[in-house]
């Protein structure tokens, strides 16, 4: 991680019983860096993994930041660790926040989460609401026994605006998210953020695109990638820009892993291509893009790669390192 400062857990919520809302403050007492909606910070865990999470307080907040952690089925330790390991007065090392999923407050908006994909969306409606600028919020979820933050929403000041919905609630929950496109109307340039799920990502993009939405005004962030995500490939040779060296990328290692085994470390937290954090720039090749973070567009233009999960279409691929 990049960046890096301590902090203390001042407040831990459970939310359901897999989300647990932590409230960070500064270990020292002092004033955090300040952040922009849509940002998120790195974690380290107990066990040392490094994994994203977004911050869904209010982005005028200087004294907290505040985290909603969905314990992962599938967990390799990092929210698992932060579920089970973690109470009250324990100090965790985090990054300084960034934003790949920024916010423009001056536009209308439509804000659609599906599941733990409500944080950001909820630091988004906090900026739009102060701004005065119309918008919804709408969340999906499975249950209300699964759903975080109802009674954050409930008691914020845009709860007007705010909207739930359940799938246990409805025989399918798809109605329910085209509806939600309801106030949508032709030429207005509403922008659309979404957050959540591969699969509810490409749903609800479906369902934009074919209201006339151009595609500049869809933003989404994936929590988590496509289940047949494949990482593996034919071998490739990679080459350091700035250095000259020269790595064989096997058909079953990754870019990044390649190169950790030579010294060469490129920061990264989820490992999947969700996250952003290890955008590469590359000079000369052709990346073969298997992350779900870059536009259609930014993967046609070849200039920048994920190498945590990417590989490569060209026998050798340069890199900006």
């Amino acid at each position: 991680m990049n960046g890096t400062m301590l902090v203390k857990v001042a407040r831990r919520i459970v939310e359901t019983d897999d989300i647990v809302r932590l409230e960070l403050r500064s270990a020292d007492g002092g004033l955090l860096p300040p952040f922009s909606p849509g940002s998120h910070i790195d974690i380290k865990a107990p066990g040392g993994v490094v994994r994203p999470y977004s911050l869904c307080n209010n982005a005028r907040e200087t004294h907290r930041y505040v985290v909603g952690i969905l314990r992962a089925t599938n967990s390799r330790g990092g929210s698992r660790a932060l579920h089970d390991e973690v109470i009250e007065g324990a100090q965790l090392t985090i990054s300084t926040p960034r934003n790949h999923f920024p916010l423009r407050p001056d536009r209308k908006s439509l804000l659609l989460a599906g599941g733990i994909g409500i944080t950001p969306l909820l630091s988004m409606a906090e900026a739009l609401a102060w701004s005065q600028t119309p918008f919804e919020l709408h969340y999906f979820a499975r249950s209300q026994s699964q759903a975080g933050f109802l009674d954050w929403i409930a008691q914020a000041p845009y709860e007007a605006n705010a909207f739930v919905h359940f799938d246990d609630e409805s025989a399918l929950a798809s109605p329910n998210l085209a509806a939600a496109f309801a106030s949508l109307k032709a030429g207005d340039q509403t922008e659309v953020y979404l957050c959540g799920p591969h699969g509810f990502i490409e749903s609800a993009r479906a369902i934009a695109a074919s209201l006339g939405v151009a595609e500049e005004n869809i933003h989404y962030e994936l929590f988590s990638p496509p289940e047949t995500t494949d990482k593996t490939g034919g071998s490739f040779e990679v080459m350091l820009a700035r250095s000259g060296n020269r790595f064989v990328v096997p058909k079953d290692k990754s870019i990044t892993e390649v190169l950790a085994s030579h010294g060469v470390h490129i920061p990264m937290s989820c490992e999947e291509g969700v996250c952003g954090t290890c955008i590469t720039n590359v000079i000369r090749g052709e990346p073969d893009h298997r992350d779900c973070f870059f536009s259609e567009q930014e993967k046609a233009a070849g200039n920048q790669m994920m190498p945590c999960c990417s590989r490569s279409k060209s026998a050798e691929l340069v890199l900006d390192l």
